[in-house]
């Protein structure tokens, strides 16, 4: 599958200039010109990296990188901006950005870049749980190698379990991570989600009357 990329730039030439250029080195690229069309696509579809101008109509990228951190969405990012002023680098890592490059832009250095930072990802891409591990790319999870069979939002699930280190997970956040805005989270495949896990660990999971979950693992 091809690593997706949701490039945000408003300067129309040099948007269709790092598509043509991405799109070559063989990523999926989806382009915009406004935050606003941005915001849509990250709810509609999943993206393994973001490349985000600053200075854009409506609102600006430090504005619209805070929105999707606080709603959840962890997906690297990358400014690309003509503002040279220290506080402006600081706003941009303080809203949670991954690196951040000064334009004009080096598309070569840019490549290499976006290939360091998708190095850093696939190195957090495989979790132990007790006596398995999970492809957080692929959603799988295998025991001894082999692939269980598991709805990869199921995975999704256990993953947030796993990242809560024991802490019980609200219903809320559950339907935050594993349903995107617009979509209807359905209580009935929460609980075949969760279902699915049980089958795998009958002790860990504990629910929480009126507030989620709890994942335990003692041998974890």
């Amino acid at each position: 599958m091809s690593i997706r990329i949701l490039v945000l730039e408003d300067d129309r030439l040099f948007n269709e200039t790092l598509q043509d250029f991405l799109e070559e080195e063989g990523y999926a690229i989806d382009c915009t010109l406004d935050p606003y069309s941005a915001l849509d696509l990250t709810y509609a579809s999943k993206y393994d990296l973001y490349l985000l101008d600053v200075n854009l109509p409506y609102e600006n990228g430090f504005d619209l990188l805070e929105k999707l951190r606080k709603s959840g969405d962890m997906t690297p990012a990358i400014f690309l901006t003509s503002r040279e002023d220290k506080s402006s680098l600081v706003k941009g890592f303080g809203v949670g950005a991954d690196d951040y490059m000064k334009k004009p832009i080096d598309l070569d250095e840019l490549l290499f870049r976006i290939e360091a930072l998708l190095r850093r990802q696939v190195r957090q891409n495989r979790l132990e749980v007790g006596s398995y591990h999970l492809d957080t790319i692929a959603k799988k999870i295998y025991k001894d190698d082999e692939p269980l069979e598991i709805t990869q939002k199921a995975v999704e699930l256990l993953i947030l379990f796993f990242e809560s280190r024991g802490e019980v997970v609200s219903s809320e956040m559950i339907k935050d991570r594993l349903w995107a805005a617009g979509q209807m989270p359905s209580e009935g495949a929460l609980r075949v989600y969760i279902a699915q896990l049980k089958k795998i660990f009958p002790d860990a999971i504990s629910n929480i009357r009126g507030i989620g979950y709890r994942f335990e693992l003692n041998d974890a």
